[in-house]
């Protein structure tokens, strides 16, 4: 390894701006400044981001900047537990094996990646709304009337990028079908039965055209021992497209959402009826969860699928340029992934363009590779009511089930 690192291409000198300041954009970030960059983060949102987002399932490519770059290890920013289980309609165990897995949540993961990059060039509230290209470089244009230059721009400013139909503009977002409604509740305000059965596993309840996974995750404060940790929830249910989604995803306000709403916009009456079909549909214990949780929230799940990620020296990553549904908990670690690869090429080169080029065409092929496999996912589960429990196809994974 210290070869590699001996022969690597040092980018000192040069400047990198990553447009969107989330997880996978932070990953990219340090990956470049660990090149020799200098690297400014530019996030649209005006606060900190902190307190966003629940559950992430972690992955290898999500760890690794933890486990080979970091001063903070991967045993301080997750929890995990040992088994992958499905409930029946009364809480008796119907399928159970045993699969490692770990889990954080967004506001510990977030925490540890913007500690090691620090915030002196990470600047919030700054919306980049275009770009162009020179022979000199890139300069991006933001709504502050801000103007930046740089050698290199990577997008990862998530599922909603505008920058993706000026690089990839016959990408559309199609819709699912489904929603996911998300949640956490403190494993100490469950009922000590519920807390005994789902501490330790991944669990799962299926009724037909439903399904629901439950997992525990760091506190919000980012405490990690059992006990003191939340159980966090993907609730996914169908809704067709037109009114009846305009109306689920329209807010307390009366404005309509384009993708997610946020913990309390929900409107009361669609938590209610949500509520009210966790007792029906699901297993005691996950509707318990579902019960107890003060503010659900919602992401009605989306599919797109860019046609190029790179255009000169620009790059899209992440959901930015691909988002899979949830299915096999590979989005973050897709958006890791492609950062790492970026961090590949660039070693292996000292011209971004020729670097990028050479970057794209696996980065795509792992997001359609992706997106196939969880569209399966998804029609088992949603549609066709043919997911099999305990069958290796349903399995976590980036590079397929249980990869």
């Amino acid at each position: 390894m210290s070869e590699t690192v001996n022969t690597r291409h040092d980018w000192s000198g040069h400047r990198a701006l990553v447009i969107g300041g989330s997880i996978g954009g932070l990953t990219a970030a340090l990956l470049l400044r660990r090149l020799g960059f200098d690297v400014s983060v530019f996030e649209r949102t005006p606060t900190n981001l902190d307190g966003r987002g629940g559950g992430i399932v972690l992955q290898p490519d999500t760890l690794r900047w933890f486990v080979e770059c970091s001063d903070q290890h991967p045993e301080q920013v997750s929890t995990s537990t040992h088994y992958v289980q499905y409930l029946g309609m009364h809480n008796e165990i119907i399928h159970r094996e045993d699969a490692p897995w770990s889990y954080t949540s967004w506001g510990t993961f977030y925490r540890a990646l913007l500690a090691d990059f620090g915030t002196a060039d990470y600047h919030l509230g700054e919306y980049a709304a275009g770009f162009d290209e020179d022979v000199d470089g890139v300069e991006v244009r933001f709504t502050s009337g801000r103007r930046e230059r740089a050698d290199l721009v990577v997008f990862a400013d998530g599922i909603g990028s505008p920058s993706r139909r000026r690089i990839s503009p016959d990408t559309k977002l199609e819709y699912s079908g489904y929603v996911g409604w998300r949640g956490t509740v403190p494993e100490s305000q469950v009922t000590p039965e519920t807390f005994e059965l789902l501490h330790d596993s991944i669990t799962y309840s299926m009724a037909p055209h439903t399904h629901i996974n439950v997992y525990p995750i760091p506190s919000t404060d980012g405490g990690l021992a059992v006990g003191e940790r939340l159980l966090n929830y993907v609730w996914y249910r169908n809704v067709p497209e037109g009114h009846e989604l305009d109306e689920l995803m329209t807010d307390k306000r009366g404005f309509l959402a384009g993708v997610s709403l946020h913990p309390g916009a929900v409107q009361d009456r669609f938590v209610e009826e949500m509520r009210s079909a966790a007792t029906r549909l699901l297993a005691p214990a996950a509707a318990e969860v579902v019960l107890r949780t003060e503010q659900p929230y919602l992401q009605a799940v989306y599919d797109a699928v860019s046609s190029r990620m790179a255009m000169g020296r620009v790059a899209l990553v992440g959901d930015a340029a691909s988002a899979a549904r949830p299915h096999a908990a590979a989005g973050t670690a897709k958006a890791a992934a492609n950062a790492w690869a970026l961090y590949d090429a660039l070693s292996d080169s000292g011209d971004i363009a020729e670097a990028l080029a050479k970057w794209e065409p696996g980065q795509l092929e792992l997001g359609q590779r992706l997106m196939r496999r969880v569209k399966e996912m998804g029609t088992r589960s949603q549609f066709d009511c043919t997911w099999v429990p305990g069958h290796p196809d349903n399995r976590f994974g980036l590079y397929g089930p249980g990869q």
